[in-house]
């Protein structure tokens, strides 16, 4: 998934470019922690749980960040996503996929969960820095 931003993509970085930024910027996130010398980010959600996340690569020059769900409340095993910011035009676009295998919920439910996460944080950045 992705979204437009009217804002350039060094702006956008600043704000989601830090592996441990998830709580500036989504409103499920209620904190973030770093750990494992700063490769490991433990989020705590908003109404209870925790996901433990395992930074994989991350470049400032080319703005992104992969990472993997070590733990988490979520129905999905074998999760990898990346995160990117690119210019696009006077704006950017902020791109964030996964690839994940469902578990213990229908493939088409599990997608709109993850889907649903992602646009609650697109949202969220379009209010922060405007769409």
């Amino acid at each position: 998934m992705s979204t437009w931003l009217g804002v350039p993509a060094d702006k956008v970085w600043d704000l989601v470019g830090g592996f441990n930024a998830l709580a500036d910027w989504h409103p499920a996130i209620e904190k973030s922690e770093l750990e494992g010398g700063g490769e490991v980010r433990k989020l705590s959600l908003a109404g209870g749980g925790t996901i433990v996340e395992k930074l994989e690569h991350h470049s400032d020059t080319e703005r992104t960040y992969t990472y993997t769900i070590t733990d988490s409340p979520l129905p999905v095993a074998d999760y990898t996503a990346t995160l990117t910011v690119r210019d696009e035009g006077q704006g950017s676009t902020v791109k964030w996929s996964s690839d994940f295998a469902p578990s213990g919920a229908a493939s088409g439910q599990v997608a709109e969960v993850i889907q649903g996460i992602y646009q609650t944080g697109f949202d969220n950045l379009k209010k922060l820095l405007g769409g």
